[in-house]
């Protein structure tokens, strides 16, 4: 993988074009070998190359939108695309009405010259951890797809193909949602950089709802530096320079390391890399700081049917569901039936709790310039592993507990890859407080250059 900055260096210094880049993406995406088949729902492969000539021959004559100009991406399929029906990864919606127009995050792109080569597949609905998809496939893991007899590892959800596009150069980055870790549990599965930002910093205007409440739009990418510059252009704002900017220093940074909920059930590999990130952070003169945050222990019980995710996505989806249930995937049929349970004093009541823990977090966290965290408790797992309900749902659950943190409180989070080279990737987790985003992508860049491997 190359960088997002490396590869802006590389079509500035004509070293390379956005011919090149596309039609080398494409052959990725359409190698009988490769996971293309199960990564995307769709390519815009005629469409892509237009816009890749288009995109050389401005280059040719001084105009280049952004850093982004040139580069090919991935949409995750909740994006609305004009003219095209949202499938949100399901088979329910294909006889809806079409998009009149573009997602705005989707518009950005365009506008930021970025060359979109498809939608990327999901977990149904965006309804689950693990990434798995009985319509359309699964795709698998990079790490290891032998294990198993080429069954191969989950990739994480729900942004699956997203992150695979990725891990396998069939888009520089991906466009993908987090309601509660659906950029970062795949972006630290696939060794990938992944950010959820502060909610309301990124327009979720014509992106399929999971949670009108906790829904955000995220990039996962090589690096930090990628995610910064994809989010300005998701949100928006005038993408950074970053080849200019300097990485900040690490000394004197303050980090917390919450003692609830977030180790529980670590495996051996996690808690080994984990440790060794925050003994090299240590050494480089950033301040480790153990804290009680003994409010994370409630999440469990007030989750305990599904929170918010749940309950709205059945007073989305219980129409479709009284006459179309049997065409949903089980597993995402029984994430979304829990939200019949909830009642509108149970809504309300959780509504009030979150306004107060977000506000007795602020309190807790104030001191601090992040809270570190693994981003998963465990490696990706064989996807035969997960083959019954009990066990994807069990799993998913795991997979979310310690990312579902940042959307519940309303913060921005980070996952970096810290694992050594070869092993099974393993994401560290820094988040940060609520619209602190450029801070914590700046100290995203610094703790990066310490803690995470390099480039394959």
């Amino acid at each position: 993988m190359q960088s997002l900055v490396d590869i802006a260096a590389d079509l500035a210094n004509g070293r390379t074009t956005s011919q090149a880049l596309t039609e080398a993406a494409l052959a990725r995406i359409e190698d009988p070998n490769g996971e293309g088949a199960a990564a995307f729902t769709k390519t815009y492969k005629d469409a892509a190359l237009a816009s890749a000539k288009a995109s050389d021959q401005a280059r040719a004559h001084g105009i280049v939108p952004s850093p982004l100009a040139g580069i090919p991406v991935s949409i995750k399929d909740l994006c609305d695309v004009a003219g095209e029906v949202t499938l949100a990864g399901s088979i329910v919606r294909r006889g809806e009405e079409p998009a009149v127009q573009d997602a705005p995050v989707v518009a950005n792109l365009r506008a930021a010259g970025a060359i979109i080569v498809g939608r990327t597949n999901m977990v149904e609905f965006a309804m689950g951890a693990p990434g798995s998809n009985a319509h359309y496939g699964t795709p698998k893991n990079p790490w290891d797809r032998a294990v198993n007899d080429g069954g191969g590892r989950i990739p994480g959800g729900s942004s699956s193909g997203a992150a695979v596009s990725v891990s396998d150069g069939m888009a520089a980055v991906g466009l993908g949602t987090d309601t509660a870790g659906s950029v970062r549990i795949p972006s630290a599965l696939c060794g990938l950089t992944g950010f959820k930002p502060t909610a309301r910093r990124v327009s979720t205007a014509g992106i399929y709802p999971l949670s009108r409440t906790l829904d955000s739009v995220g990039p996962l990418a090589p690096t930090v530096a990628c995610c910064a510059l994809v989010d300005a252009i998701f949100a928006g704002d005038t993408p950074p320079n970053l080849a200019m900017v300097p990485a900040p220093g690490l000394r004197g940074l303050r980090l917390a390391v919450p003692k609830y909920l977030v180790f529980d059930d670590v495996d051996d590999q996690v808690a080994a890399a984990f440790q060794a990130a925050v003994s090299k952070l240590s050494a480089a003169g950033v301040e480790i700081f153990d804290i009680p945050f003994a409010e994370l222990a409630r999440m469990p019980v007030i989750n305990r049917i599904g929170g918010f995710s749940t309950a709205e996505a059945f007073a989305l989806h219980r129409d479709t569901l009284a006459r179309a249930d049997n065409q949903y995937d089980p597993n995402v049929l029984a994430r979304i039936q829990m939200g019949e349970q909830w009642s509108a004093a149970d809504y309300l009541d959780l509504i009030d709790i979150r306004a107060d823990m977000i506000r007795t977090a602020n309190q807790i966290t104030a001191p601090y310039d992040a809270i570190i965290m693994p981003t998963l408790p465990v490696v990706a797992c064989p996807i035969a592993d997960l083959e019954n309900g009990e066990a994807w749902g069990s799993m998913g659950r795991l997979l979310l507990r310690n990312t579902l943190v940042g959307n519940f409180l309303d913060r921005c989070a980070l996952t970096i890859p810290c694992h050594e080279q070869g092993n099974g990737p393993v994401g560290f987790t820094l988040m940060g407080e609520s619209m602190g985003d450029a801070r914590l992508l700046e100290i995203g860049r610094a703790v990066e250059g310490c803690i995470a491997p390099p480039l394959a």
